[in-house]
């Protein structure tokens, strides 16, 4: 009578993988760590995201995975995602993902868990960590939307995590400056559960604005050539609940880009968001100053503190090295100069942004110049301008800093 095989039994254990099932299915949830949702970026096990993690004796996985909401947008990247984690552990072919949905009660769980036990509000306003700094301008055409999408992109690609509002509700173009639009140039959807809204992310910056929300009015028309008209009220809560409602995460820096000029919005702003910092961004014409010198006037009215003033559509370099200043030269100082008169620190002249067709082109294209042209000298204009602002000390004064001493 033949000996019986040592290994049968061990291999009838391992499976035809070599590995027990339940090391399979210990080896892939740990894989899965890896993989984030794409929109609250973190982890899926984090989110309770994870339903279970099976194996057989045969090395096959079966992964379920609860999405957030029925119609998820980012549902086939999470599976493919997924997918890919699981057979990187079990082999190619060996691994089955599931899609279902989470209950009201497990949306609940998790809005409470993002929100880390804070109470529904501002979480920007006076105490806060994130640094806010608000984009403004006197009048409207001097790029600052532009220079806001380039910014907001060049600080995230320093390692920060950024948000970004645009509150220019009447003019908003941020959600096409930065390629959240589609080929009609309707703005991409952002994601709700239950009542917390996730912001859509382009270039690593989580960005909302009006656009993302209108629908056109009538037959044909398209998203983005809705009219808003609305007034201080309608405005005041619109922002208010662009900063109460969306879940921007834990952010470095949010980024408001303000409509131009000094009405309700900048007025809103200094009450929702009183320890925002304040860039003007103005021309290089010297009758450009008086319109740019009122939106910091207006800053400083609200409480807030003017860290600083770009100049944008500076000199044009030619291919023989010769500039060609189709807009003056100067504005930006004398703005400069003018906001500094009788205040105990002076205003910086931070950035002076030359003409550029690449940086044109790249609003054009969705596409922003400090991404798809880096070495042009608009972008590294811009780019010395996130280090200057990325490298300024935060003003902590006043701040509960959550710290104790034993």
């Amino acid at each position: 009578m033949p000996h019986p095989d040592p290994d049968a039994g061990a291999a009838a254990h391992t499976g035809a993988s070599g590995r027990s099932p339940a090391e399979l299915e210990r080896r892939v949830s740990a894989a899965l760590g890896g993989v984030t949702d794409p929109e609250i970026r973190r982890p899926l096990p984090e989110l309770d995201m994870i339903e279970s993690v099976t194996a057989d004796e045969s090395g096959r996985v079966r992964v379920v995975v609860r999405l957030t909401i029925v119609g998820c947008p980012a549902s086939d990247r999470i599976e493919r995602d997924v997918r890919t984690a699981a057979e990187s552990v079990a082999g190619a072919g060996n691994a089955d993902v599931e899609l279902t949905v989470m209950t009201p009660a497990q949306r609940n769980a998790l809005t409470e868990r993002l929100r880390a036990g804070r109470p529904r509000g501002n979480p920007f306003g006076p105490g806060t960590l994130t640094r806010v700094i608000a984009i403004t301008s006197g009048k409207g055409g001097v790029g600052k939307s532009t220079i806001t999408a380039n910014l907001a992109v060049a600080l995230a690609a320093r390692g920060l995590a950024v948000g970004l509002v645009d509150a220019d509700v009447h003019g908003f173009s941020i959600p096409a400056l930065l390629g959240l639009v589609d080929a009609e140039g309707t703005p991409a959807k952002p994601t709700r559960v239950d009542e917390m809204i996730l912001p859509p992310v382009a270039h690593g910056v989580k960005t909302i604005s009006i656009g993302m929300f209108i629908e056109p009015t009538e037959p044909g028309q398209r998203a983005s050539s809705v009219a808003v008209a609305w007034r201080g009220p309608m405005l005041h809560r619109t922002l208010s609940q662009f900063l109460t409602d969306v879940y921007f995460g834990d952010l470095d820096v949010l980024l408001v880009d303000l409509p131009p000029g000094t009405g309700d919005i900048a007025i809103s702003l200094g009450q929702l968001l009183p320890n925002a910092e304040v860039v003007v961004v103005t021309t290089p014409q010297p009758a450009a100053a008086d319109v740019a010198e009122r939106s910091g006037v207006v800053a400083r009215q609200t409480g807030q503190r003017l860290i600083g003033v770009v100049e944008n559509m500076a000199g044009l370099a030619g291919p023989d090295g010769t500039v060609l200043e189709l807009f003056g030269s100067g504005g930006g100082a004398e703005v400069a100069r003018r906001l500094s008169e009788g205040q105990d620190a002076p205003v910086p002249l931070l950035a002076s942004v030359p003409l550029s067709v690449a940086l044109r082109e790249g609003g054009d294209a969705g596409d922003p110049v400090v991404h798809a042209a880096p070495d042009d000298p608009a972008a590294r204009a811009i780019e010395q301008l996130a280090g200057e602002l990325a490298a300024r000390p935060r003003n902590l004064a006043g701040r509960r800093l959550d710290v104790s001493l034993r």
